[in-house]
């Protein structure tokens, strides 16, 4: 499914979230961990934008993306190449569920609206873990649900009947975002997140929520 809207994924995100996915992206990365020269790696990278953004922030010395739809691959690796930086940012194609890459090889790992994909959670949370150097952070960027009564029933409401529509009409792809809101609604936000972060082993966890709740930046450290 990916793969069939990759060409028009990047504008989608944009309009649909009123360009709010690129500020949140840059409010991610204000939350890598302290240092200098990180090694940094990036799961259901898309077309690259958090791994790009991780580079903005010039504490990044290099990056891994993975991700399964070699078409937003394809995409990311173009931005990547027309900015120059093919020597310091890698995409390759990876399941976050079993990630192709050592014990403690990254002082930080990365997903963006990507977690709540996932066929086990848990499995993507001990995968994280596993790859993160002592010290390190995992950084997820997720949507939620905002606590307000009445934001929760307008977010809902475009969630269920006018996303989905705006979707459909530009990507020109039936599904592709009519099972975003059953995605959202049944995913393990907040306090429930942050327990399974916890029960993976990860400490200092904290749930920074986004624009009034609608989305959220979990962080949790490698002891």
């Amino acid at each position: 499914m990916f793969d069939r809207i990759a060409r028009r994924y990047d504008f989608l995100n944009h309009m649909l979230s009123a360009n709010r996915d690129v500020k949140w992206r840059r409010q991610l990365a204000d939350l890598l961990p302290d240092g200098e020269n990180l090694r940094v790696l990036d799961l259901a990278t898309g077309t690259g934008d958090q791994l790009l953004s991780l580079y903005d922030c010039q504490r990044v010395a290099d990056g891994v993306g993975i991700d399964m739809a070699d078409r937003m691959l394809d995409i990311g690796r173009k931005k990547i190449s027309d900015r120059g930086l093919s020597d310091k940012l890698q995409l390759r194609t990876g399941d976050a569920q079993q990630i192709e890459e050592n014990d403690h090889a990254f002082d930080a790992v990365t997903i963006s609206f990507g977690i709540r994909n996932m066929s086990d959670v848990r499995e993507a949370l001990a995968e994280m873990f596993r790859v993160l150097k002592p010290g390190g952070r995992a950084l997820i960027l997720e949507f939620s649900l905002p606590s307000n009564t009445l934001m929760r029933r307008l977010y809902l409401l475009y969630l269920r009947h006018i996303l989905p529509r705006l979707g459909r009409a530009i990507s020109g792809e039936d599904g592709a975002y009519r099972y975003l809101n059953q995605t959202i609604e049944s995913f393990p936000y907040g306090d429930e997140f942050c327990r399974l972060m916890r029960e993976t082993g990860f400490t200092n966890v904290a749930d920074n929520k986004l624009t009034l709740g609608v989305a959220s930046i979990y962080q949790g450290d490698r002891p």
